[in-house]
């Protein structure tokens, strides 16, 4: 079980609502990837506005638990309000703090992200704050009191999965709550591997909402995480620099 402060999930993926085809390919992806967590941008949705489209309106929303994220904030101060809004708005008290500091790399801001953690943390969120794959940041976020770690494989929407499994190896083994992969992953393999390194969880949007066939992707990612989890809580065999043989020689009869 995926346990993320007072809740537990079954499935560990979480999955982006964003840039799907329409509504109806977004739908059939996310009850075919058997998510139990829905992630948003509060910005981009009409959350007040009841003549907007609403992807909610599409979705058995008493099945899922949503996650809003705080996508478009440049500061600590914005990611608060942004925060603030959807609580009151009475969508989840969960949220994803995202602070972004570089609008071409999308990388996150780590001081204002520190900052909206910590304040987020004192208003009685439950924080899952976006980070780069920094070691002692998310040490630092653990310490606030976040309730899970979301480090990046590689850069929002790259598709290029992980870039650095050491340091992402790192945060997995020092950390005390969850560490949920978010941002980079391209392929069902990229999402498998985060699971065998430890990860907790993954989180995917572009992976699925910008693949040639959306729901066969999100179908394939479902079963690359559960295949991923089942390989690390196995453990796979050490790597050996020269064959071993797969069936014993010892008191063979011949030869």
């Amino acid at each position: 079980m995926l346990k993320i402060g007072p809740y537990q999930f079954s499935s560990r993926l979480l999955l982006g609502t964003g840039k799907y085809p329409n509504f109806d390919v977004q739908k059939k992806a996310v009850d075919v990837s058997e998510t139990e967590i829905l992630t948003f941008s509060v910005r981009r949705m009409n959350i007040f506005e009841a003549s907007q489209p609403n992807f909610l309106e599409k979705l058995d929303v008493e099945k899922y638990t949503l996650l809003p994220n705080t996508a478009g904030a440049k500061t600590a101060e914005e990611a608060v309000r942004t925060a603030k809004l959807a609580k009151a708005s009475g969508l989840c008290d969960m949220i994803k703090v995202e602070v972004i500091g570089c609008q071409k790399t999308l990388l996150p801001d780590p001081v204002e992200t520190l900052k909206a953690s910590e304040e987020l943390i004192k208003e009685g969120f439950i924080v899952l704050p976006y980070t780069s794959d920094d070691v002692l940041l998310a040490r630092r976020l653990e310490e606030l009191g976040c309730h899970a770690i979301m480090p990046g494989a590689s850069p929002i929407g790259s598709g290029q999965g992980i870039i650095n499994p050491l340091n992402l190896s790192f945060i997995i083994e020092q950390s005390n709550v969850p560490v949920i992969v978010d941002a980079g992953i391209g392929s069902p393999s990229d999402a498998a591997i985060a699971m065998e390194l430890g990860a907790d969880g993954v989180l995917l949007n572009t992976a699925v909402s910008g693949a040639k066939d959306p729901v066969k992707m999100a179908e394939a990612m479902k079963l690359s995480i559960q295949a991923g989890r089942l390989g690390y809580e196995a453990g796979r065999i050490p790597k050996k620099r020269y064959a071993t043989a797969s069936s014993p020689v010892e008191g063979l009869s011949i030869g």
